[in-house]
């Protein structure tokens, strides 16, 4: 992932779902000075606002725009990663979006058991990848607030975890840190690489999740809700005990 290409437009280019010029951004980057930093205080404020900021949540689709994630307050990968897509972009940052399927497994202990069997066994994942000092990183390691993987760190340990949104062989020191370079937490849990993209708003529009129908309607209206109540009382108890 490492080139000297040139730049190209299409990796710093407003979209419909990276609406960085929405007054809530622009508002946003203005508050918090961002503009002002050399260009890693830029990736690394926009990434830990991202990260920290926007606790871990599931929102109503993948697709939806920057604005909305902002305005929820929540996010899990894919939807986190259009957020920061659209920071970065707004700050000069060129980036692009790295497309995946990761299996199911993952979500196990988020996803209620009841409805666990109706998920797809493949799901849709998506990390950032940022042109930074002449190199591609990659950066996925924002997913999960510091809230919720401590109470992940304090209920399992140190070692490896493939569940509760995680995917990683060293769950007590994941590297989700921004230091210069790419940062992971559901990163063994992938199963296909669905390849680049300039952007999500073409990802989404060559692949969706499995949920269809009945599914689908489930997902957005009842299911998401209560995967969200559960890592909210993960996050808030530190156990996750009760959830097993």
């Amino acid at each position: 992932m490492n080139d000297l290409a040139p730049t190209r437009p299409a990796l710093l280019a407003r979209t419909p779902l990276l609406d960085f010029d929405h007054p809530a951004l622009t508002a946003l980057i203005a508050r918090r000075g961002w503009a002002t930093l050399p260009e890693a205080g830029r990736i690394g404020a926009t990434y830990d606002f991202v990260r920290d900021e926007i606790a871990f949540g599931y929102n109503r689709e993948d697709a939806i725009p920057a604005s909305e994630v902002l305005a929820d307050g929540y996010g899990q990968c894919n939807t986190k990663a259009v957020l920061l897509m659209a920071l970065l972009r707004a700050l000069g940052v060129p980036c692009r979006l790295h497309g995946f399927t990761i299996d199911k497994r993952l979500q196990k202990g988020v996803v209620p058991p009841l409805v666990y069997p109706l998920a797809p066994r493949d799901i849709l994942h998506s990390w950032v990848e940022i042109r930074h000092q002449g190199r591609w990183l990659d950066l996925e390691g924002f997913i999960l607030d510091a809230d919720y993987l401590s109470a992940l760190q304090r209920r399992f340990g140190a070692g490896a975890l493939c569940g509760y949104g995680a995917g990683t062989e060293c769950l007590g020191a994941p590297g989700v840190a921004w230091q210069g370079e790419s940062t992971y937490i559901q990163r063994t849990g992938i199963n296909a690489d669905l390849g680049l993209w300039d952007s999500p708003d073409a990802f989404y529009a060559s692949h969706a999740q499995g949920f269809g129908g009945l599914r689908g309607w489930l997902y957005r209206h009842a299911i998401r809700h209560w995967m969200n109540a559960r890592v909210r009382r993960l996050r808030e108890s530190g156990s996750a005990g009760m959830y097993t």
